[in-house]
């Protein structure tokens, strides 16, 4: 057994027992321990730990826990993405995932994914994990996650949007709400098919949906989502 200190900053600390947030701790741990290991074995997925330092010295998470080690861990600020960023929001964040889609990011969502397709998606599609399953983001194979802390989902939008900086790349109504497929211009037919006549003769603008069919135009609720996103983003 190897026995090494810890010590976690900011909004890490909620993680952890009461008795050994914010203070540096003793923890022992088995000899081949790596610090991914004894990082969540305190209750810390992997994927909330931005940097890691081992006596002074950057270290991965890979690296084994030595006794005596001084280990320090730290949260995301802004955590930089690949553009585009793709989402994969649990069962339990589907309004999260149908703002994200209002802002133009592919974001799958599904109420009965198991935790072996979440996986999957997160390797083979290189989708963001956003859950409240801290469990489920100690996978090793999950490609990156986040921890949504706030509850409430316009909340959990600004939460995720000042993690991953998604308001310089928003593409707003670029994407159907319903199927997370691009949005394409309708046909004067299309429209005529779908929408009630004093609608054709307020606006001229539609698009549509080619999974489900959905036309959209620019109405009453169209300015409420807009408001409504640019309350949430920050900046």
């Amino acid at each position: 057994m190897n026995t090494a200190i810890f010590r976690f900053h900011g909004a890490l600390s909620p993680f952890l027992p009461r008795g050994v947030r914010d203070v540096a701790f003793p923890y022992t741990c088995a000899r081949a321990a790596t610090l991914k290991n004894a990082i969540e074995a305190l209750g810390v997925p992997h994927t909330e730990a931005a940097r890691i330092l081992v006596n002074g010295a950057p270290a991965t998470l890979d690296r084994i826990v030595r006794e005596g080690d001084a280990v320090e861990v730290f949260p995301w600020d802004t955590q930089p993405l690949e553009d585009p960023p793709r989402f994969l929001a649990d069962a339990h964040l589907g309004g999260l995932a149908r703002f994200l889609r209002m802002l133009g990011y592919d974001t799958a969502h599904e109420n009965h994914y198991p935790d072996e397709r979440i996986r999957s998606l997160s390797v083979v599609e290189r989708r963001v994990v956003l859950t409240r399953d801290r469990e489920l983001l100690k996978c090793r194979d999950i490609f990156l996650g986040c921890y949504v802390r706030e509850r409430k989902a316009q909340a959990q939008l600004c939460e995720v949007a000042a993690r991953f900086d998604l308001a310089a790349r928003a593409r707003p109504f670029t994407l159907c709400l319903r199927c997370n497929l691009p949005l394409s211009p309708a046909t004067d037919a299309e429209v005529r098919a779908y929408a009630r006549p004093e609608v054709l003769d307020r606006y001229s603008v539609f698009v549509r949906c080619d999974g489900c069919g959905r036309i959209y135009w620019e109405g009453s609720h169209f300015a409420r989502m807009r408001a409504a996103l640019g309350r949430m983003l920050p900046g």
